[in-house]
């Protein structure tokens, strides 16, 4: 195969890399981030909120902790929660929290 041709395929492929990470980024937290007041739709950090809880929080958490976006006060009923579940999903949630707070400060 001429290396031109070699080229042309790898520039093509890269750029749908490119052109389709954003979509790779979208999630529960991501999505629920976008919509709140407080994000103001910024996306770059919501994406990399969403980064992280990919990286900290099981799917499952993620669907639960995207909840608190639209009702604060339900974070505030799992945390004071006296359930072993809701316990330690307040323990991996908080870690979470502080692992975001640290990356994505802008």
């Amino acid at each position: 195969m001429p290396r031109q041709t070699i080229l042309n395929r790898l520039m093509i492929a890269a750029a749908a890399v490119v052109m389709t990470a954003p979509l790779a980024v979208a999630g529960p937290i991501d999505n629920a981030c976008i919509r709140s007041d407080r994000a103001r739709g910024n996306a770059a950090l919501c994406g990399c909120i969403q980064q992280v809880a990919n990286q900290t929080l099981s799917r499952a958490d993620q669907r639960r902790a995207a909840q608190f976006f639209r009702d604060p006060h339900r974070a505030q009923e799992v945390r004071t929660s006296k359930r072993s579940s809701d316990n330690e999903f307040w323990r991996r949630y908080r870690h979470f929290a502080s692992q975001a707070e640290v990356l994505c400060r802008r």
